[in-house]
């Protein structure tokens, strides 16, 4: 039986696309307003045990690789850095949340568990044809 539409050969590429494109797209329309400061980051880290020069990791992990994974380079890095971002997000913000629900009954994290997850399966998917590094 033929598609109408043509084959679904590239499917897997445009897909990852997709990915790449909604997951970096969004992070970093997130992290374009921590350029506005990061001193909330800092007493966050200060309060904890890591020193508070990691605060500047926010703009590695909410701009620098949302930048390269919307364009495709580095992505498996990229992909990497903005999961441990996240971890550090759990980790710093929401450690005693990590299970609760939200008022509507769904994961008060999804968010972040979306990042998470989505970055950890562009790290094992890679770029595709459709990326500068086309992995």
């Amino acid at each position: 039986m033929s598609c109408p539409i043509g084959t679904y050969a590239n499917s897997s590429n445009i897909g990852k696309l997709i990915l790449r494109l909604l997951v970096g797209g969004l992070m970093l329309a997130h992290g374009i307003s921590k350029l506005g400061g990061i001193d909330g980051i800092k007493g966050m880290l200060s309060a904890s045990i890591f020193p508070e020069f990691f605060a500047y990791g926010v703009y590695v992990g909410e701009i620098l690789a949302p930048l390269l994974l919307i364009v495709g380079f580095k992505t498996r890095l990229a992909a990497l850095v903005l999961a441990i971002n996240m971890i550090f997000i759990i980790i710093l913000a929401h450690s005693s949340s990590i299970f609760a629900l939200s008022e509507h009954g769904g994961l008060a994290l999804e968010t972040v568990y979306f990042y998470l997850f989505s970055s950890a399966a562009i790290f094992f998917l890679g770029g595709g044809k459709y990326s500068a590094d086309r992995d």
